[in-house]
Order: structure tokens, then C-alpha cells, then sequence
């Protein structure tokens, strides 16, 4: 068989990743088996054996986020337990670590909470200015992109190339396009990290995350981290999420579709100022995202007069779910400035959704015009 795209291939051998394992009359899709012990009369022959360490659930979500990520992955409760333990697994007192600026605001409230008080260095830097960063002496190199919720974006290779040159672990969140549209292991990024409670699980009803990476040394540090810390996601967690990828590439194919159509109307219109997205042939971002993106994603970056402008937007809009978090099937919008971002009081982040394109844009249209 020959299937000349790379990517369709990989897509298809994650819908059947079961399929060689599979005997007469076993089920399709995975059990849910949430057990917390198993039979166990001898401990060095193998299987399952405590629920802190392993579980069939987890070990089937890891194989299908494997082919996606084209590495080894570690399952997490959530998107920052993926972070934080990745982060734990790489530094030691006195380690330098460098951070984005502008990415998502609880990594800096981990890192000063936790990594500074241990004796970790830590300095920022703008996602922008990561290509030009003096890395000496760091030993690990974090970064986030698309930014969120800028929307910056950093050259991923350039980055790795420089960062591993100083001797630092990179580690890139890809939380905001996935590895179905971006796969940092490929650009040289020793881990990937995500938050799976996004796109992946898709239907705003679960909290996951992993880490991906084809260093075995790292990635045996972040097992172990996981199964000593107790971290471990649910049976039940890892059931939906599994469920949710089957349909990942589907649905971002059409929020990132619709999301280039919902972009270019707002551009055009009167109300709207300092939109970003990447996909947009004059956004700052979308020279660097066409290079090392199959796609430019579903959230988009906008702002309105002030506060007031942008609640009432959102208030007068039917489409738009007034919630934190993004890609659901939903569209959902809010001001992030809320929450602390450096951003305008008028800034508003967009995560589209699987809506028809057309009834979207009215409701949209509908709420600029309140």
C-alpha cells in the first residue's frame, strides 16, 4: 500500500492502532477497566500491577497519543501536571531556566511558586525574542507556540538548534495546535508537553495532559516522576480522551477553516482593532507558522474599545460560550484581561468551534453590532 502523505497515514494508523493487538471477538474500542489492584502472585513476570503505576485504560490513550506525537508518551490528569512534571524531571538547584514572558500565565505561578523557591534561576523572554536569547548556561529552554493568548509565535527549529548548542532541554507546549498540526520532536524539541483537557478530549468534559519525547532517559524521569508523586490520570479520564482523538483531525479541520473565514470578516470590519491570527497573510505570525505548521489553528486574538465593549459582546452574541479554556466543539470567547494577561481590557480570545461557518459568523456579526 502507498500513501504518498505522511500525515493522512499517521491519521489513519491512529483510528486502527488496536487493530494488530485485537483477537476473535474482542471489543473495537477500548474497555474502560478501572481497577486500582490486579492478581498478583508474583512481581517479576510482568502485567499490572498497582494503579499508581499502570493501568489498560492509560496504556491504550498512550499508544494512540504515540502515533500522534510519533514518540513514547507519559499520560497526566491534566495539561499541568504534564508541565510541571516535565519541568521537575529536567532541573535541579541551580539550574537556569528560560521562559516565555507571554505564554499561559499558571506555568510563571508554578515556576515562581515552586522552581524559584528550590534554587531554580529562572528569566523571561518574549516568545518573539526567543530566537535571539542568550541561553548560556541554561539548562532548559521552555517555550510556547503559538503563544497564549498572543498568538506570538518563535521559529522552533532555530530555537532547539541554539538552545541545545548551550546544552539546555527544550521543552515546547503545544498545547494550542496539537501535534496534528505541529510536531515539535520533529523541529528538535527533546519534549513536547499538551493539555489534552483542549482539542484532543474536545468536548470541555475531561482534564488530561502528556508529555512526549524520544529521549528514554528523560522520558524515564518523567514516568518515574509520575508514579512517585502519585500524578496519575483516571481510568475514566483516559477513556474520553481516547474517544475524543478519533475525531481530532475531522474536527480541527473544519475549526481551522472556519476560523480563516471568521478572521478575514473581522479583519474588515469597523469595531474590530489588533486582530491576530496566523493565519492571516499580514499577521506577524504567519511567516514562522507556515514553515513549521500544517495549519494555522482555531483561536483568534481581538480586541474592541474597552471592558465594557468586549462583555457586551460576548453577552449579545447567541454562539459564543462565555467560558476559559479552548477547542471544544463549542466556540467559546473571553476577556482575558481578567485573569491578569498583559493584555488590552478590550482584548478578547476566540476559540472556534465545529459550528457551521455561516450561523457563527451572524452571531458574531450579531454581537459586534450590540
Amino acid at each position: 500500500m502507498t500513501i504518498r502523505n505522511d500525515d493522512d497515514r499517521r491519521f489513519a494508523e491512529l483510528l486502527h492502532h488496536r487493530s494488530a493487538r485485537l483477537g476473535q471477538g474482542d471489543p473495537v474500542t477500548p474497555p474502560l477497566v478501572s481497577a486500582a489492584t490486579y492478581h498478583l502472585p508474583r512481581v517479576d513476570q510482568g502485567g499490572f500491577m498497582y494503579g499508581r503505576m499502570s493501568m489498560p485504560t492509560w496504556e491504550e490513550v498512550e499508544a494512540q497519543l504515540a502515533v500522534l506525537e510519533g514518540a513514547p508518551c507519559v499520560a497526566f490528569p491534566s495539561g499541568m501536571g504534564a508541565i510541571s512534571a516535565a519541568l521537575f524531571a529536567c532541573v535541579t538547584a541551580g539550574t537556569r531556566v528560560v521562559m516565555p514572558s507571554d505564554g499561559y500565565y499558571t506555568v510563571r505561578l508554578f515556576v515562581e511558586g515552586f522552581l524559584r523557591p528550590f534554587g531554580v534561576t529562572v528569566d523571561y523572554v518574549p516568545t518573539v525574542a526567543m530566537a535571539e536569547a542568550d541561553f548560556t548556561g541554561a539548562g532548559v529552554v521552555y517555550v510556547e507556540t503559538p503563544s497564549n493568548p498572543g498568538l506570538d509565535v518563535c521559529d522552533i527549529a532555530a530555537v532547539a538548534a541554539r538552545a541545545k548548542a548551550a546544552g539546555a532541554v527544550v521543552i515546547v507546549d503545544n498545547t494550542t495546535l496539537t501535534a496534528v498540526l505541529q510536531r515539535p520532536l520533529d523541529l528538535g524539541a527533546d519534549l513536547v508537553v499538551a493539555a489534552d483537557t483542549k482539542a484532543p478530549g474536545g468536548h470541555s468534559d475531561v482534564l488530561f495532559g502528556h508529555v512526549a519525547g524520544r529521549d528514554e532517559g528523560l522520558m524515564q524521569r518523567v514516568r518515574d516522576w509520575r508514579k512517585l508523586s502519585g500524578a496519575v490520570p483516571g481510568a475514566f479520564e483516559a477513556w474520553l480522551v481516547h474517544r475524543g482523538i478519533e475525531t481530532l483531525e475531522v474536527r480541527l479541520a473544519r475549526m481551522c477553516a472556519s476560523a480563516q473565514v471568521v478572521a478575514e470578516r473581522l479583519a474588515a470590519h469597523p469595531r474590530v482593532r489588533g486582530l491576530r491570527y496566523p493565519g492571516l497573510a499580514t499577521d506577524p505570525s504567519h511567516a514562522v507558522m507556515a514553515r513549521q505548521a500544517r495549519g494555522f489553528g482555531f483561536l483568534i486574538g481581538m480586541e474592541l474599545e474597552g471592558e465594557a465593549e468586549a462583555e457586551r459582546f460576548l453577552e449579545a452574541c447567541p454562539f459564543i460560550a462565555r467560558t476559559t479554556s479552548f477547542g471544544s466543539t463549542h466556540t467559546a470567547g473571553e476577556r482575558r484581561a481578567r485573569w491578569g494577561d498583559a493584555v488590552a481590557p478590550g482584548f478578547l480570545r476566540l476559540s472556534i468551534g465545529v459550528e457551521p461557518v455561516e450561523a457563527l459568523w451572524a452571531g458574531i456579526a450579531e454581537g459586534l453590532a450590540a
